[in-house]
């Protein structure tokens, strides 16, 4: 039995799929969450890797936020750069916007070379 956590398991499988992207020859964007606060789906260090094709593995947190972070992800792949993205909603907006109930996340997101 191993001694790692499930989510360090999840991480190592995120790095893995970004280098085997890269590796076929595709654009890879990285975005990972590096700071919470109040309710957040998934915790610090979460990562979603996407390649150029749209193809995603992981999460950052579901709901719309993933969606936005995709886009940003792909405008990071094309354009270059690194983006550093904050969602923050109320209480009556977090069902609306994928979270359980208010808070923030902030994402970084940057191109895998």
């Amino acid at each position: 039995m191993s001694d790692k956590s499930h989510d360090s398991d999840d991480s190592e499988d995120i790095l893995k799929t970004a280098a085997a992207w890269r590796d076929q020859g595709k654009s890879v964007a990285l975005a990972t969450v590096v700071a919470t606060w109040g309710s957040s789906p998934r915790p610090v260090g979460s990562q979603l890797v996407i390649d150029e094709d749209g193809r995603f593995q992981g999460s950052v947190s579901g709901g719309c936020i993933e969606g936005a972070v995709i886009q940003e992800a792909k405008a990071v792949m094309t354009g270059g750069g690194v983006r550093s993205l904050e969602f923050g909603v109320s209480d009556e907006q977090a069902w609306e916007v994928g979270l359980a109930c208010g808070g923030t996340v902030r994402v970084f997101v940057e191109r895998v070379e």
